[in-house]
């Protein structure tokens, strides 16, 4: 299959061409070379005598490295210049305010409090003065919600003209970039200045869809309305946050979603749908008919068109009934539209198409067939054949295109919902119905509203149904796996492993045949450990707050609802902080995001410089003298060798770790910092440098209010914990990080007596401590109970 080593050649070199910094010139040259190395060989084995059994290998080979270079060609120039003055990029930085003309170029964006404009420019000028500069590029413009604005209008934009944001969670700026905006107006107003530019054929689209949007909350309440905009026209902003949220959890977003995983889904269900009346190719035909007026009214964008090709191969394979011809008809529909869109191989939407479609095709009528045969075994072969039509249509079919989109959802949104085998059977046979009857329902309305309203009230029940099974199955608690970060290297392991399966099965089983039932066990038994080890460690979308027990150390590790790790301190002893944290990581990932040194003395870093190559952080951060002793140095001195990037701490410094977790610098001395963590209704307050003059600083805490969580400071001397400080904090719960054979006989006995009537844990009684929260509640589990 040629056609498909060719087209992943010609993408890796779109994704070579992204990450080198080539000019078009080294690619063209290496273009020439590979030409050239082709046409010697194909006229070599032309003319020669003695034609060698493998020459296809060598010229397909050659072939691969020929279309590498042309994709890192095509990129290459289809990336502007971001410092020509003519490009509106050039002129992003600037923090002064521009008067821009251009004209909306896609669908406004509708939400609550303001609506996304995407601009073509055509001119601008500074604010103040009255000559425009020419200029193009497109541009994303946030304007207030109250403007009337459509498609091809052209507008005139005021406000701050920036680079696109990026932070630590996601880079908004690249996000645009893929899709060729570079520049940003987050606050401005807009004039409309004229009608009916843009393409024409668009304009009727866009407004066919916005009296379609307008006409659906006529015919239907809410919320059921707001979820026929999202399942018809892909208009997702009025579906309610908790509704949107149950979707997500559950698995079934792709309903609601206009994406290539959603239309995949909907051309099979309509082919099926539609072959019960009609004959098999008829019935194709009907959903490619209804595939393409469905693209017609989400608005026919490029995404959505992308979507509509995978979803109408999909039909094509399986009225083919040829994965070949599948496999070569998707890689020759991917190569064309990556021609187009250089940019493609980063848009998720098209990834979930491809992964989807190729599912299908290799998938959907093994899976059908192993279902038969499985089925025969107690019933007829009749009924199996029958039992096997709507089974494959609203489990198997879903299973295959999950099967491979699997890896691509996991690696963007590090999440797997455990009931969407469960949700998706139940939802998935009325969404046919939804879409047709609802469909003519919404047509029927846009010529006479009487006339859909006729239709609306039948169809009805099958939404307000799909609202309340996925809310059912949303509440199910632990339904969701959150994830950390996944690496490019377990997607293409994922995927090689599913391949060589699918593929060399056969081979596979003449080897596993000669393996031994104990090697098998063994390594099943492996497996499963490292399996369950990770999953105990995940994220499980709460906000883990632990105390390990270090001895004397005070160090902390957190682990946010995302799955991002912050180690706090590392404590005198190296097994011991080895140990806390090898419980922790998942098996062979041991990346640490931030390092905090919140107190540079001796007892909290004597162990760091030590495990830096066990758990590399991506981040150091230093509160506090930066020598106060030997052990600090050796640390400053490995983060430096190391390269990792180094920040000194200073008061009003936040972190912010997704999801509104943030830890706050509230005062640094010499000895450290002060240390809030806030996510919702949790605080948790970590004083490790206190000084007199930070307890009046922070008015004895009466600066700071309630806290859920407090650490004792200094090993529990006394001094360090004056009433005062306690009381104004009047935290739920006390920790103690202290060693059971505390030099200096810590914790003071004062202080133990006056703290009777607060809920105290201790390392040197408990061992370690995790708190865990959903920013309401809080869950405390030990390791040792008194």
């Amino acid at each position: 299959m040629p056609l498909i080593w060719v087209s992943l050649g010609f993408f890796a070199g779109l994704v070579a061409a992204d990450t080198l910094t080539w000019p078009v010139t080294t690619w063209l040259l290496l273009s020439g070379g590979s030409l050239l190395l082709l046409l010697a060989r194909f006229l070599f084995f032309r003319w020669s005598r003695h034609k060698p059994r493998k020459k296809s290998y060598s010229l397909l080979f050659l072939s691969v490295l020929l279309f590498l270079t042309l994709g890192g060609i095509r990129y290459r120039l289809s990336q502007p210049d971001l410092t020509d003055s003519s490009f509106i990029a050039s002129y992003a930085s600037s923090e002064n305010s521009f008067v821009i003309v251009g004209v909306v170029s896609d669908f406004p964006d509708v939400r609550d409090d303001y609506i996304n404009l995407r601009v073509q420019v055509q001119k601008l000028r500074p604010s103040g003065e009255f000559i425009h500069t020419p200029v193009e590029g497109l541009l994303l413009a946030k304007v207030p919600p109250e403007n009337d604005i459509h498609y091809g209008d052209q507008v005139v934009l005021r406000g701050l003209l920036q680079t696109p944001p990026t932070d630590e969670d996601f880079s908004y700026r690249e996000y645009l970039a893929r899709q060729n905006i570079y520049a940003y107006m987050p606050r401005s107003t807009v004039a409309v200045l004229e009608t009916g530019h843009g393409n024409f054929m668009l304009r009727g689209i866009y407004a066919l869809k916005e009296k379609s949007l307008a006409t659906i909350y006529r015919l239907w309440p809410d919320p059921e309305a707001s979820l026929f905009a999202g399942i018809l026209l892909g208009v997702e902003t009025g579906i309610p946050a908790p509704v949107k949220e149950a979707f997500k959890d559950t698995g079934t977003s792709h309903i609601i979603a206009i994406s290539g995983f959603n239309i995949t889904i909907i051309a099979g269900l309509f082919s099926d749908f539609f072959s019960r009346f009609l004959k098999p190719r008829q019935g194709a035909v009907a959903a490619a008919v209804g595939i393409t007026l469905y693209t017609i009214l989400v608005g026919a964008d490029a995404a959505v068109l992308r979507a509509a090709v995978m979803g109408g191969l999909t039909l094509f394979a399986q009225q083919i009934g040829r994965r070949q011809s599948g496999l070569n008809a998707l890689a020759a529909a991917s190569l064309g539209m990556a021609l187009f869109t250089p940019q493609l191989p980063w848009d998720i939407s098209f990834q979930l198409s491809l992964t989807a479609t190729l599912g299908l095709i290799l998938y959907a009528e093994p899976l059908q067939d192993k279902f038969v045969q499985w089925a025969s075994r107690y019933l007829s072969s009749d009924r199996a054949q029958r039992l096997s039509e709507p089974v494959g249509e609203y489990v198997l079919f879903t299973f295959a295109a999950q099967l491979t989109t699997l890896p691509v959802m996991l690696y963007h949104f590090r999440r797997l919902s455990l009931t969407t085998f469960l949700a998706n059977p139940i939802i998935l046979p009325v969404q046919p119905p939804i879409m047709t009857i609802g469909g003519l329902a919404l047509i029927l309305g846009l010529i006479w509203l009487p006339l859909g309203k006729l239709l609306a009230p039948l169809i009805w029940p099958f939404v307000l149904f799909t609202i309340r099974a996925v809310e059912f199955f949303g509440r199910y608690q632990g339904g969701v796996l959150v994830f950390g970060e996944i690496g490019l290297l377990s997607v293409f392991l994922f995927f090689g492993l599913l391949f060589s399966w699918t593929f060399g099965r056969d081979r596979f089983r003449d080897v596993i045949s000669t393996v031994k039932p104990a090697s098998v066990i063994t390594v099943l038994a492996v497996v499963t450990v490292l399996v369950w080890r990770s999953v105990f460690v995940a994220p499980d979308g709460q906000l883990h707050l632990t105390l390990l027990n270090t001895g004397d150390g005070e160090v902390f590790l957190l682990q946010t609802p995302q799955g991002r790790k912050v180690l706090i301190n590392g404590g005198p002893s190296t097994s011991l902080l080895s140990d806390g944290l090898g419980r922790r990581f998942p098996p062979f990932q041991h990346q640490v995001d931030f390092l905090v040194v919140a107190s540079p003395q001796e007892n909290q870093v004597s162990a760091l410089s030590r495990i830096l190559d066990l758990y590399p952080p991506a981040q150091a951060l230093w509160a506090g003298a930066p020598s106060p002793c030997r052990e600090a140095d050796y640390l400053r001195s490995a983060i430096t060798e190391r390269e990792i990037p180094l920040t000194n701490l200073e008061p009003g410094h936040h972190l912010e770790m997704g999801q509104g977790v943030q830890l706050r610098v509230l005062a640094v001395s010499e000895r450290g910092a002060v240390l809030l963590l806030e996510w919702e209704n949790f605080r948790a307050l970590l004083p490790f440098g206190l000084t007199e003059e930070i307890f009046e600083d922070l008015g004895t805490g009466q600066e700071i209010g309630n806290v859920n969580l407090l650490l004792l400071a200094d090993n529990g001397y006394e001094p360090s914990n004056p009433p005062g400080w306690i009381a104004a904090l009047n935290p739920q719960l006390l920790l103690l990080g202290v060693a059971p054979d505390n030099s200096q006989g810590l914790p003071d006995q004062e202080l133990l007596s006056r703290l009777s009537g607060y809920s105290l844990l201790r390392t040197d009684k408990h061992g370690w401590i995790d708190i865990s929260t959903d920013g309401e509640s809080m869950w405390v589990t030990v390791e040792e109970y008194e």
